[in-house]
């Protein structure tokens, strides 16, 4: 007698602390019929070079930080948590102005 028994429970990261955080400015996105593609990337300013060069082939190339994949059906969870918390940032009280104390990240 196999009876199926249902679990429900929650997934929550496991951060110890371990992985490095990753900055990126930019972000890029392609699929394919089975997943999505997101990469993040680190525009820094341009040089003379750079802009000559943008100038000349409307291209600027940045780093890549990070490329995620995920499975279709993971994605509107995704879109409904990325709504979710930018609704929250844009209704919370903006911070106090703080002087200028050097680098921010």
């Amino acid at each position: 007698m196999n009876e199926a028994k249902q679990i429900n429970f929650t997934i929550v990261p496991d951060d110890s602390g371990t992985e490095p955080r990753v900055y990126a400015n930019f972000s890029a996105v392609a699929h394919t019929p089975f997943d999505f593609t997101l990469v993040f990337c680190e525009v820094l300013p341009l040089s003379e070079r750079d802009i000559q060069a943008a100038e000349q082939d409307h291209v600027v190339r940045a780093a890549v930080k990070a490329k995620v994949v995920l499975p279709v059906p993971a994605v509107p969870a995704l879109i409904a948590a990325l709504q979710e918390h930018m609704r929250a940032f844009s209704e919370a009280p903006p911070l106090p102005a703080k002087p200028h104390e050097g680098p921010v990240h």
